[in-house]
C-alpha cells in the first residue's frame, strides 16, 4: 500500500468559461478560469470558496509555461479573491518542482492568510506534463478579441525600449467576453513599484478590434502604439493621491 508520500494524485485543469452571450449580461462573469482539479475534486472550492482561477491566458501562457515543472522550484498564482487586493482578499500561491518521476505542489501560501495549511500534493511527471500540455493546446475559451489582446500584449513585453523611452511599464492588455469590440491596454508610469514617495500614474487605452485575423489586427495595433509617446493618446486611470504632481489631468477618469 503507497505511503502518503508516494500516493500520486491525477490531476485535470478545467477551464471554466463564462456563459454565452445570449444569457442576460448581469449573469455572465466575463471571465474565464482555470481550476485545478486533483482526484475529481476542485482544489479552489475545497480550500475557500473566495477563490477564483487565475486566467488560462497567465497560467497557461505557451511561453511562460508556469506550471512547468523542473528542478529548480518555482511559486505559481492559482487563484486571487474578491476586490483582487491579495493582502486584503487573498490568493493562492503554490511551489511547483519535479522530484524524480514525480511532481509536487507544496509550500502553500496565501498573503491575506498567514496560518494557511495544506497538505503536499504528488502527481505522476508523466500524467501531470500531458495534462498540461492538452491544457495549454486548448484554445476553445479564447474569443477574438480575446485572442488579439493575447498577442498584443506579448508583442509590447517584447518592446521594452519602447516602455523605457517614456517611463511606462506594461500592466495588462486585458479584454472581456461582454466587449468583443474592443480590447484596453493599461499602463503605468513610471513604474508598476515606483520608488516609496514618488507618486504615479495609471494610463489606459481603450482600443477598437472586431473578428477578422487576430495576429494582423495585434500588429497593426503595436505598430500604432510604439510610433510615438502613449502618455499622449491614453487617458488617466488612476494614481496615488499625489499623482498631480506628473502634470496630467487629474481626478482620473477611468473605462466606462
Amino acid at each position: 500500500m503507497p505511503t502518503e508520500r508516494t500516493l500520486r494524485r491525477l490531476l485535470h485543469l478545467r477551464i471554466v468559461r463564462p456563459p454565452g452571450d445570449s444569457e442576460p449580461r448581469e449573469s455572465r462573469p466575463g471571465v474565464v478560469e482555470v481550476r485545478p482539479v486533483v482526484d475529481g475534486r476542485d482544489l479552489l472550492a475545497d480550500t475557500t470558496s473566495r477563490f477564483r482561477g487565475v486566467s488560462p491566458r497567465h497560467l497557461l501562457d505557451p511561453d511562460e509555461m508556469p506550471l512547468h515543472a523542473g528542478a529548480v522550484p518555482h511559486e505559481v498564482r492559482l487563484a486571487g479573491g474578491g476586490c483582487g487586493e491579495e493582502s486584503c482578499c487573498g490568493a493562492l500561491y503554490v511551489t511547483v518542482q519535479q522530484d524524480g518521476y514525480d511532481v509536487v505542489w507544496a509550500g502553500w501560501r496565501d498573503p491575506a492568510d498567514p496560518g494557511l495549511r495544506l497538505p503536499d500534493l504528488r502527481f505522476d511527471a508523466e500524467q501531470y506534463a500531458t495534462e498540461v500540455r492538452r491544457a495549454t493546446a486548448d484554445r476553445a475559451w479564447e474569443w477574438p478579441a480575446c485572442a488579439v489582446a493575447r498577442l498584443l500584449e506579448a508583442a509590447l513585453r517584447r518592446r521594452a525600449d519602447w516602455l523605457a523611452r517614456w517611463e511606462c511599464e506594461l500592466e495588462a492588455v486585458q479584454a472581456a467576453r461582454h466587449e468583443p469590440d474592443r480590447i484596453h491596454v493599461v499602463l503605468m508610469h513610471p513604474g508598476i513599484a515606483p520608488e516609496p514617495g514618488r507618486p504615479w500614474l495609471q494610463f489606459g487605452l481603450t482600443l477598437p478590434v472586431d473578428d477578422h485575423d487576430p495576429a494582423r489586427q495585434a500588429a497593426r495595433l503595436e505598430a500604432r502604439l510604439t510610433a510615438g509617446d502613449p502618455r499622449v493618446v491614453a487617458e488617466v486611470w488612476g494614481g496615488s493621491w499625489d499623482a498631480e504632481r506628473l502634470g496630467y489631468p487629474w481626478p482620473p477618469t477611468p473605462p466606462e
